[in-house]
């Protein structure tokens, strides 16, 4: 049987997911959007930060969204970003499929991750998605425009919120042109941790 299509994501309490500018991605104002998950156990494994970390619900969380994770798909602008910030181990350990215009020939890294650059747009790569994943789910890692485009297309099953207790003012808005006409939501569970809450929620045409 087929996995789920989801995506999992950070957002500040005033709706944003990023910083307006690509080059700040990794700037100050994200770093305080994610810094719920930098002390968890189990990023700090699976980056190779070094041992220790803690552990609780937000790390399970976290560890259950890996493992659920057979393969993951994101738009050109978050891989260009990725490409400077991820140690040469990405941290995905599993094929992504890269939606482009770019041709390019797949480019392995250590630890299991091969990056799959798709040309034949976002139903391409999600079914390449899910060959790759089999039994486990497709994660739609992002930015927000490819999030958008596969919500929008009706492709999304189920997705979590970390709502972080931050404002940005301005960035790129998770939700910004959802086609609300046709995209109805049902919460599905709570989770409350010191540093965020986690909102999960299926998707359903309205």
């Amino acid at each position: 049987m087929a996995g789920k299509v989801f995506f999992s994501v950070s957002m500040s309490l005033d709706g944003y997911i990023a910083p307006e500018s690509s080059e700040e991605l990794m700037g100050e104002q994200w770093m305080e959007l994610q810094q719920w998950v930098f002390p968890l156990r189990f990023f700090r494994e699976n980056l190779k930060l070094g041992d220790g970390g803690e552990e609780g619900r937000d790390n399970d969380i976290v560890r259950a969204t890996f493992e659920r994770t057979g393969a993951s798909v994101m738009g050109k602008h978050l891989f260009d970003a990725g490409e400077q910030a991820w140690p040469d181990e990405a941290p995905f350990h599993t094929p992504v499929f890269v939606v482009t215009q770019t041709e390019r020939g797949p480019w392995e890294r250590p630890g299991g991750t091969t990056f799959h650059f798709v040309n034949d747009g976002i139903e391409a790569a999600l079914g390449l998605a899910r060959d790759a994943a089999g039994d486990r789910d497709v994660r739609i890692a992002g930015g927000g425009e490819t999030i958008l485009s596969y919500l929008n297309a009706g492709l999304i099953d189920e997705f979590t919120i970390a709502l972080s207790p931050v404002l940005f003012g301005a960035g790129v808005r998770l939700f910004e042109g959802v086609d609300a006409s046709r995209v109805a939501l049902e919460l599905v569970d709570t989770v409350a941790s010191p540093r965020v809450t986690h909102l999960t929620y299926t998707v359903r045409d309205r």
